[in-house]
């Protein structure tokens, strides 16, 4: 499984991504997020789904950039081009990994600026080749493992946070997720961009890095809880000792 988060605010973009392959019993590392800076043009590709799929449709993708990389001036049209890169991968490969019992499933974050996009664009491509652009009202995306990550942002983010900010959810929610699948895993994958800055920041982190944020997070929600008012769940300890006993009467 993979977990792949974007972040879109006011003030640019942040991406997080684990690096974790699970083949049967065997788990290996390998780089799950693809990016590209040149001059007023930048943007990253995080994927999830079978790995030969990612890889094929990533290569597809680099030796096509050689070529028209340079007559993309918007980001929804390099979306739009990825997407028929992996509709091209589904016609070659799609049948036989059926036939095999293996699923079509990629799915792509895809967020950056080229020179003519007003501001830094956020989007999500499906394994059908469509895609959707994340907005304000809801500026998160995630790809894989969605379920335990999902509830720290939905409580924490808006557009209107800055890119500290939005890194630091990021990392707690990939940190929830962690602790709950055991199919995502260090090192992780960051990217961050500022609006108009036309340059993409990554760095890389194992688990030693974050290890203190991490235990400091653990304590301080504990301590949270504990000093949360009772005053609404207090009448569960309050009523009878002992549940009075129900009997039933069977007349014939």
């Amino acid at each position: 499984m993979t977990y792949c988060l974007g972040i879109k605010t006011k003030y640019g973009l942040v991406g997080l991504s684990d690096t974790r392959i699970t083949s049967g019993t065997e788990t290996t590392s390998s780089k799950k997020v693809f990016t590209i800076n040149g001059n007023k043009h930048c943007f990253f590709i995080m994927t999830s789904g079978l790995r030969s799929v990612r890889d094929k449709t990533i290569t597809y993708f680099g030796e096509m950039m050689e070529t028209e990389g340079d007559n993309f001036t918007k980001l929804y049209k390099t979306v739009s081009r990825f997407g028929d890169l992996v509709k091209q991968v589904a016609k070659e490969d799609k049948v036989s990994l059926e036939e095999n019992g293996f699923s079509f499933n990629l799915h792509a974050i895809i967020g950056g600026q080229l020179e003519n996009d007003s501001a830094p664009k956020l989007f999500l491509l499906y394994p059908e080749g469509n895609w959707i652009e994340i907005g304000e009202s809801t500026p998160f995306v995630i790809i894989g493992n969605k379920g335990s990550g999902h509830p720290i942002l939905k409580r924490s983010v808006s557009y209107n946070e800055n890119l500290e900010y939005a890194l630091k959810c990021a990392f707690l929610s990939f940190d929830a997720t962690r602790i709950s699948a055991n199919d995502v895993g260090y090192p992780v994958d960051t990217v961050v961009m500022k609006n108009n800055s036309f340059f993409i920041q990554e760095h890389r982190f194992d688990e030693g890095d974050l290890r203190e944020m991490s235990e400091l997070w653990n304590n301080m929600l504990r301590q949270t809880i504990d000093t949360l008012p009772n005053t609404s769940l207090a009448k569960a300890f309050t009523g009878p000792e002992k549940a009075p006993i129900n009997r039933i009467s069977l007349s014939s």
